[in-house]
């Protein structure tokens, strides 16, 4: 999945740190909904990728009840933790 096609689908933009807040809050909305609903799980992590990315996405064990995918957004979000760490 590509995330450019997914961020210009839902925010109407592929640069998202350029919108209001209301635009973003609006692209969550509308992120969250897609994610909520979608069954094929390379999608569904993709679409949670992106939450995350924005702030908004549920915890892994909220979000996949299937323990390979939940492992698979817990490594993701721990890769993503350690990384901002190291920024600071």
């Amino acid at each position: 999945m590509d995330l450019d096609a997914i961020s210009h689908h839902f925010f109407g933009t592929t640069d998202i740190d350029t919108l209001d807040p209301d635009a973003l809050q609006a692209g969550r909305d509308r992120l969250s909904l897609a994610f909520g609903t979608e069954r094929e799980p390379g999608r569904r992590f993709a679409l949670w990728a992106v939450l995350r990315a924005t702030g908004e996405a549920p915890a892994p064990h909220l979000a996949f009840k299937d323990p390979r995918e939940r492992r698979a957004a817990e490594m993701y979000a721990s890769m993503l933790s350690q990384s901002d760490e190291a920024d600071d």
